[in-house]
């Protein structure tokens, strides 16, 4: 799933909404505004780090491990073949849905919402890797070593600045992923109704290539979460932004997972 939750308005939106103090000019009585002298800066005396949002994500990782075993359990290969997709697992992706919609427009509930997301999201994961290894014996171990690969790699080029994240880098890479992001919610409305667009499942070169482009446009996503949790650290957002942040990371993970999952699985099928 794709993940333009990360921007600069969104979060700049989260570093003030609910966490800042009031306005000074809110601060009033009958007789005028409240003028008692020079005020130093309010704060909250906690601001957000890059080591408290690894250790949010890690938290966040470590629910979404737990429920996909779950997942992974209680899906069985006469189970996927005789009735089809676990009902419960499409609640779940439902529920992950709603999460990061709800993220979206009220960011200061993240330190709730992040784990509920974690938990249901790791639950259809469970099931749908589940699904793809019966399917293509081995290849869920493929895609987790191929994603922690790829985020390992992406992380050294960060940091080694290797890859700038300038202003344009990022705005290309958001554009592009809200455009992928429609087409895909475009192509299941037209599945609804008989029409399937051939090359997103298919192991055809145009299909592999669309794959290929998928996967590495979540990689670049992953470029712009690590700028923007360094710039909220240095910038001293408040402590709450590390779980909003932390979500995006792993719905960036989540995503990149997933492409990847399919792209070995049309490799496979080659």
């Amino acid at each position: 799933m794709a993940n333009p939750l990360l921007n600069d308005k969104a979060a700049d939106a989260a570093a003030r909404a609910g966490w800042a103090a009031p306005e000074a000019s809110g601060r009033s009585t009958p007789i005028g505004p409240i003028t008692d002298g020079p005020v130093s800066a309010w704060s909250s005396g906690a601001t957000m780090t890059v080591q408290g949002t690894a250790t949010a994500t890690g938290v966040l990782l470590v629910l979404l491990l737990a429920t996909a075993s779950v997942g992974w359990s209680m899906t069985h290969s006469s189970l996927v073949s005789n009735v089809g997709f676990p009902v419960l697992a499409l609640v779940a992706m439902l529920v992950g849905f709603g999460c990061a919609i709800a993220l979206r427009f009220r960011p200061t509930m993240a330190k709730v919402l992040a784990p509920v997301y974690a938990l249901a999201e790791g639950f259809f994961l469970g099931v749908i890797s589940k699904f793809y290894n019966d399917a293509y014996k081995g290849i869920v171990v493929q895609a987790v070593g191929a994603t922690l690969a790829v985020f390992a790699v992406m992380l050294l080029l960060y940091r080694s600045r290797i890859i700038k994240v300038t202003d344009r880098f990022r705005r290309n890479v958001i554009m592009a992923t809200m455009g992928l992001a429609a087409f895909y919610m475009v192509s299941i409305v037209l599945h609804l109704f008989g029409v399937t667009v051939p090359f997103i499942d298919s192991a055809s070169p145009l299909g592999i290539l669309f794959s290929v482009f998928a996967a590495g446009l979540a990689a670049m996503m992953l470029a712009v979460d690590f700028d923007l949790i360094e710039r909220g650290a240095k910038a001293g957002w408040p402590k709450g932004m590390e779980w909003y942040c932390a979500f995006g990371l792993l719905a960036t993970l989540v995503w990149l997972y997933l492409e990847i999952l399919r792209l070995l699985a049309k490799l496979q099928r080659r």
